[in-house]
């Protein structure tokens, strides 16, 4: 199991889906080499540059942390069922009520969706709340995730980061 970087009262809390094999490998999230978070947290603004996933703990310096919705290893995101999903939803809005950032970012909508029974939900800030917390649901920066090049998930970053 990969662990959190969190602690009390950070600005964002980014959620993947869960940890894919390099990641698992490494102990460092969003490990895989053709992942967009690191590079896309630097064009949108929330890092001064870009970091390698070996430094992910800089991060709590700038007020941001990473979780998981499940926290079971996989090759790929649809390997996972929809019960593991509901049950991580379930653990990460207590893990919310307990370490209460100012927003949850849930990266990839349909994750979103599964795990708090969302299917209208569409990326962007949501109405409702997890653990009492806002929620703003981002694209998967997946390298899989063919629906949103490197340009727009920098502009979808941009809007949160332009929002905290």
């Amino acid at each position: 199991m990969i662990a959190d970087v969190i602690k009390p009262g950070l600005d964002v809390l980014f959620c993947g889906i869960n940890p894919g094999l390099v990641s698992e490998a490494t102990g460092h999230h969003f490990a895989r080499p053709g992942n967009r978070f690191w590079p896309v947290l630097h064009l949108s603004g929330f890092t001064p540059r870009q970091f390698a996933p070996s430094e992910q703990e800089k991060l709590l310096e700038l007020g941001l942390g990473i979780t998981n919705v499940v926290a079971r290893p996989s090759a790929r995101a649809d390997e996972l069922t929809i019960d593991e999903m509901r049950e991580g939803g379930a653990l990460l809005a207590e893990k919310v009520r307990r370490y209460s950032p100012k927003v949850l970012a849930v990266l990839g909508v349909t994750v979103y969706r599964a795990a708090f029974e969302r299917k209208k939900a569409q990326v962007g800030p949501q109405e409702d709340t997890v653990g009492g917390v806002r929620v703003w649901v981002l694209p998967n920066p997946s390298g899989l995730n063919a629906h949103y090049q490197l340009p727009a998930l920098a502009e979808e970053f941009g809007r949160l980061k332009s929002s905290v």
